[in-house]
């Protein structure tokens, strides 16, 4: 069988409808050429934030943040280790608590780092707190 995906580019944001076989064979987007899945957390803000949920249909891992917040500062280069261990299996997105307010609000975030887990826009896992590779791993790999 040859279930079909959406995936939001990281990169234009467009829509691509990739054969779940084919994820794990660097796909790109079908607009801009660049790779849908490169490695790397996506900066969202609140506008990138709401389209990349709606236009696509794996997991998708946020870290909520703020550049004054020592311990985000400290999740943030582990987050970007999660990228490289976690897709395509979800997409993982970086959500500047100060500069998206209004996400922050909206996923009643009241301490950061927040990790929150959605599917198909609904939360299905949240942790706060810094965590190294491993544990941020085992916390996510059942959910997906």
């Amino acid at each position: 069988m040859n279930d079909s995906l959406h995936i939001s580019c990281p990169s234009c944001l467009a829509t691509n409808r990739v054969s779940s076989q084919r994820l794990q064979h660097a796909p790109q987007c079908g607009r801009c050429q660049a790779l849908l899945f490169d490695a790397r957390p996506v900066d969202a803000d609140s506008s990138s934030f709401d389209r990349i949920l709606a236009n696509t249909d794996i997991p998708v891992l946020v870290d909520f943040w703020a550049e004054w917040c020592g311990p985000c500062k400290m999740m943030g280069p582990v987050f970007a280790q999660a990228a490289a261990a976690l897709e395509p299996d979800c997409r993982l997105l970086k959500v500047n608590t100060e500069q998206a307010q209004s996400i922050a609000a909206r996923y009643q975030i009241r301490s950061i780092p927040t990790l929150l887990l959605l599917h198909g826009g609904v939360e299905i896992a949240r942790q706060a707190g810094a965590m190294d590779l491993g544990s941020l791993q085992r916390w996510v790999r059942p959910h997906l």
